[in-house]
């Protein structure tokens, strides 16, 4: 069963953050994981939630999800990331 990662992002370092978006794709990529959404545009529809950026990932399940996000592969980007930006990210498994 598919499985989506949903990240909110607040870059404070957008150069290295940069070299954050450089690095990820690949490592997605090796965990059979694909980019929904990669920043953009925002439309509230409802309360007070004023994201910088979204960016959702999609899994073939929450297993894989996790071993990307603990992989060795990942772990510089990831380390980037926290130097660059405050995140919030929450691994959400989906319906059949």
């Amino acid at each position: 069963m598919a499985a989506f990662v949903l990240v909110e992002i607040d870059i404070h370092d957008m150069e290295l953050y940069q070299s954050y978006t450089l690095l990820t794709p690949a490592t997605i990529a090796a965990y059979d994981g694909k980019f929904v959404v990669r920043g953009g545009e925002v439309s509230l529809l409802e309360g007070d939630w004023n994201p910088e950026r979204i960016v959702l990932l999609e899994f073939p399940s929450v297993e894989k999800a996790n071993e990307w996000w603990h992989s060795e592969s990942y772990e510089k980007a990831r380390k980037i990331r926290q130097k660059a930006a405050t995140t919030k990210m929450i691994v959400l498994k989906g319906v059949s």
